[in-house]
């Protein structure tokens, strides 16, 4: 199987030669549902699959997931068996780089040992074998809030971490990594196109002074229009940031492209990847809801069944992890959750919900919603499966992903 790095050269290579225009989907597996619904897509449409893990999903702790590294290929590499797809699957970090794990900054960590924490976790994912490691500095706890951390001093956090994976990788033996860089939050200094150009001379000046010439990122994240409230993508602005990146063998990649309306637009502006994450979850969470209207039509009629509760169970366990506030709009600052407009506390249990799937009282609620409705529905699973996959499989055509891998392999 081609490594991620080759695939993303053909790509390059398709697109410069006017053969084909594609964009990759990389998919948060932020539960196991949208893990198996993205496998089940990859296989019914013969495109690759990226997998975009972040520390706080998938980590040395088991992170939100329950996974750790190793546990997260394990797991994909079963759904795969199970479907009995072949083809290319690919597990990569998202966002590592100090404070960029919820708990570094829960717990107050230093620079010092925020970074020796994702050290000890890129060997994580090393070992277990990810193909690409998104490597992002462009946070500072240190600072204030409005001061964004200096170009230079991203460049010298990211050349530090690249040269610690490469040394890492060979003293272990490993294969090649691809990488990616930067960032789509603004905070990072590099939604400029000025600093966006003086970020990748910079650091491809420090590879070199570091003898690493010969390693250089295939993505280059950047602002593209969309974050969590946005869904416009912005075709000019993709454009400028792949005329800048293109000379250096690079592809742009969006963060943030949740429900974005106009995703076709992608491939024809040099977009080769893009992330999707929580719009799957309010996807498996809205089928749930759906199931469980099902269920008190059924308790309607079976009054001795014992009420799931699910989302009244989820919603609690939302508010209970505290994670809904880091959503919060300005203006929503200060409030109690009970305060908030409906509206928005659906939104942010929704987007929450990824942080507690795994938690035993939502487990055990949605084990009880599945067990109500088997008489009625055999499969319940699979129901909340199918729309996932749905979604995800939006992006596939979007992306001209379809059968896809009968160009990329080539």
């Amino acid at each position: 199987m081609k490594s991620l790095g080759q695939l993303i050269q053909n790509l390059i290579y398709l697109r410069k030669t006017g053969r084909a225009e594609l964009t990759l989907l990389a998919v948060c597996p932020n539960s196991d549902t949208v893990l198996e619904a993205a496998i089940k897509v990859a296989a019914r449409n013969n495109a690759p699959m990226l997998f975009a893990a972040t520390l706080n999903q998938v980590d040395r702790d088991s992170g939100y997931t329950g996974w750790t590294q190793e546990q997260f290929v394990t797991q994909m590499r079963t759904y795969a068996q199970h479907y009995g797809w072949e083809g290319p699957l690919y597990p990569c970090l998202d966002h590592g780089g100090p404070w960029l794990k919820d708990l570094h900054t829960l717990d107050g960590l230093s620079l010092q040992e925020t970074m020796q924490e994702v050290k000890q976790s890129l060997v994580a994912c090393l070992q277990a074998g990810y193909q690409l490691l998104h490597i992002d500095t462009t946070v500072d706890r240190n600072l204030p809030r409005d001061q964004t951390i200096p170009v230079d001093k991203i460049v010298e956090r990211t050349l530090e971490l690249i040269a610690f994976i490469e040394k890492e990788r060979h003293r272990l033996s490993l294969p090649p990594v691809a990488y990616e860089v930067g960032t789509e939050e603004v905070h990072g200094g590099l939604v400029d196109l000025a600093n966006f150009e003086t970020f990748l001379k910079k650091l491809q000046e420090g590879l070199e002074a570091l003898d690493l010439g010969g390693i250089w990122p295939s993505f280059i994240v950047a602002q593209v229009g969309t974050d969590l409230h946005t869904t416009f993508f912005d075709l000019l602005a993709a454009r400028r940031l792949y005329a800048i990146a293109s000379p250096y063998g690079s592809l742009i990649k969006g963060h943030y492209t949740d429900w974005v309306e106009n995703p076709e637009a992608y491939p024809a502006t040099g977009m080769g990847g893009a992330n999707v994450g929580p719009e799957f979850t309010t996807e498996e969470c809205l089928a749930l809801q759906d199931l469980e209207a099902k269920e008190q039509a059924l308790l309607r009629s079976q009054p001795g069944l014992t009420p799931s509760n699910f989302m009244t169970t989820l919603e609690q366990a939302v508010l209970n992890s505290g994670r809904w506030k880091k959503w919060l709009l300005p203006n929503e600052q200060g409030k109690e959750f009970s305060q908030l407009i409906q509206e928005r506390r659906a939104w942010l249990t929704q987007t929450g919900a990824r942080y507690i799937w795994t938690q035993a009282a939502v487990v055990s609620a949605r084990r009880r919603l599945y067990e109500n409705l088997s008489t009625v529905i055999p499969e319940p699973h699979t129901h909340v499966l199918e729309r996932v996959e749905r979604s995800i499989q939006k992006y596939i055509d979007a992306f001209n992903l379809s059968d896809s891998l009968t160009h990329l392999l080539v």
